[in-house]
């Protein structure tokens, strides 16, 4: 089969498209052609050698795909061949073909292209995760979800707005803030220009949120706690702003604060499975209905890979960036 391999240089990785060894694949998965996957800030840190991947899961990058089921291994009895899938993946979205546990398996709606499919599940199931599983998040509350442009942050506006929450975020452009309103976010503000624990006091009548999702890291800790109510939780997801900050502990126990570390690709098969049926059951017949939608920026060819990671790598994109693969 084809797939990406990654060719070291000393300036920026080059991703090539180029043949690599078949996979195998269990009793208990299923082998999926696939025809979309998605582009990852985790994939840009793998292809520089900063986030290897998983002790016994493929060196290929890519966390996420849609595709046509092509085989099924021996205990598999709910996916047949022909069958319309969507998967998270600890890896191996980059290639022609992918092993996939039964269990991780969504059925890709009819309705839908192959590039919509290959942008819900890991933006999606790490919003879903962080924010109703780790964070709590309940109806009535208030939220404020960084980075709303992202991927993350454009699945994770509308789920919390269906859920009855207060949706609250952050992005660096004018374009990113109109489309965080459009999805719900009741206040947008710009971290570029607006200091963002001002604007949400400002906003809440200096009570603050119950919780606040964060991909930045260092820079924004103190002002994080700072906004958060009592018993509020903060969810760590990413260190794009610096991984070391001073805090204030007078913060956490004067407010019963928690602060929430979480990964989602190191996590178990099992938890995994656990994650995709909860969501399943809660917020797929949402995207099912249209109520709610995968945000899709740019489709590039797979052979544009690298082209994909640098137009990620410049904070361009408002949603996700696919890669299709061309079926000969």
């Amino acid at each position: 089969m084809k797939a990406i391999a990654i060719k070291p240089d000393n300036k920026k990785p080059v991703l090539i498209w180029q043949e690599v060894s078949d996979i195998s694949f269990g009793p208990a998965e299923v082998l999926v052609a696939i025809r979309a996957t998605a582009v990852n800030r985790a994939d840009l840190l793998q292809a520089r050698g900063y986030y290897p991947p998983p002790e016994g899961v493929s060196e290929i990058l890519g966390l996420e795909m849609s595709g046509v089921v092509a085989a099924v291994g021996a205990e598999v009895k709910n996916w047949h061949v022909g069958d319309r899938v969507l998967a998270l993946l600890p890896g191996g979205g980059y290639a022609e073909h992918v092993a996939v546990h039964h269990d991780l398996l969504l059925e890709l709606p009819q309705s839908w292209s192959w590039a919509q499919g290959a942008a819900v599940p890991e933006v999606w199931l790490t919003a879903f995760l962080n924010l109703f599983l780790e964070g709590q998040l309940k109806p009535g509350q208030a939220v404020l979800i960084h980075a709303g442009g992202s991927g993350v942050g454009t699945a994770g506006i509308q789920m919390a707005r269906e859920s009855g929450a207060t949706v609250f975020t952050t992005a660096g452009s004018d374009q990113k803030l109109t489309k965080c309103r459009e999805l719900g976010a009741r206040l947008a503000i710009n971290y570029k220009i607006q200091d963002f624990s001002r604007e949400i006091l400002t906003a809440t009548a200096g009570q603050g949120v119950d919780l606040v999702l964060d991909p930045v890291g260092g820079s924004y800790l103190q002002q994080n706690l700072q906004i958060l109510k009592e018993n509020g939780r903060l969810v760590s997801i990413g260190l794009l702003g610096g991984r070391t900050a001073e805090i204030d502990l007078g913060w956490v126990l004067g407010k019963s604060l928690r602060i929430i570390g979480s990964r989602l690709r190191s996590r178990s098969l099992e938890e995994k499975i656990s994650i995709t049926r909860k969501f399943k059951r809660q917020f797929w017949p949402l995207l099912n209905e249209g109520k709610i939608w995968p945000v899709i920026d740019r489709v590039f060819p797979i052979i544009e890979a690298q082209a994909a990671h640098e137009y990620v790598r410049e904070n361009r994109n408002i949603g996700k960036v696919i890669l299709e693969i061309d079926v000969v």
